[in-house]
């Protein structure tokens, strides 16, 4: 079983269009760690086409602040303006998808899902000594999450946390992950829609647990047409301007 794994989609309709023709043939199921909508200028057509998808799904912040699950106090000024501007759009019937997401972990093809951390949905995961937690106390020795945007993971093998690393092969668009026996992983697949690791390509992942695999891609996409339907929809410039630059 082929699992497609990604994040962080942030409405951006023409990166996951994009990611879905990269891999087209190559997953048998999908899931989604959350973070459909916020950011980008199609939070409808993301939803929909989402919903019509994934096998599993958990929820991101985005999700839970633009469905009133919670409050702004946590967002930055441009943050809140992008997700009062979603709530306004958002049909009914897809907020009240959004609402109705659950929070992780789930279990699904024999990994655990969730957003930020293991036992904090909120949480960001960015080093070793926030990963080990959920290293230790994940229903599953492999756990994909997401929310830092960032591409790449930590591995746990009974005596250190270590980073995983990715190195694609030139040519190529993804980079192979085989993971060892008797170790624990936290896998992160990127983010589809706003990557922040400097690379500003589209990024997912394709996890295939019996062979004890995963593959990290990376994918193009026409930026400037989302940056344009951005600006028509009054985004600010630093959301507008970030795409392009993969922070």
């Amino acid at each position: 079983m082929r699992l497609l794994v990604f994040s962080d989609v942030h409405a951006n309709a023409t990166a996951l269009e994009a990611a879905f023709e990269a891999c087209a043939g190559r997953w048998d199921r999908a899931v989604c760690l959350g973070d459909v909508v916020g950011y980008g200028p199609d939070p409808n057509e993301v939803v929909e086409r989402v919903r019509s998808l994934v096998s599993g799904i958990v929820r991101g912040n985005h999700d839970k602040a633009v469905s009133g699950i919670s409050n702004l106090e946590d967002f930055n000024p441009v943050a809140r303006v992008a997700i009062e501007w979603t709530r306004s759009r958002l049909l009914p019937e897809n907020l009240r998808y959004l609402r109705s997401l659950p929070a992780g972990p789930i279990e699904i093809d024999g990994a655990a899902c969730v957003h930020g951390a293991v036992d904090d949905e909120d949480e960001y995961v960015f080093a070793a000594n926030q990963a080990l937690a959920g290293l230790l106390t994940s229903p599953q020795s492999i756990t994909f999450f997401g929310h830092t945007h960032i591409q790449g993971g930590f591995s746990y093998d009974g005596t250190r946390v270590g980073s995983v690393e990715l190195s694609a092969k030139a040519g190529t668009n993804s980079s192979v992950v085989s993971l060892e026996p008797k170790t624990r992983y936290l896998l992160n697949p990127g983010s589809v829609g706003q990557p922040r690791d400097g690379d500003p390509r589209a990024a997912f992942a394709i996890a295939d647990l019996e062979k004890r695999r995963v593959e990290f891609w990376r994918t193009p996409y026409d930026i400037s047409a989302v940056q344009g339907r951005m600006e028509q929809a009054g985004a600010p410039e630093a959301l507008v301007l970030r795409l392009a630059f993969g922070r």
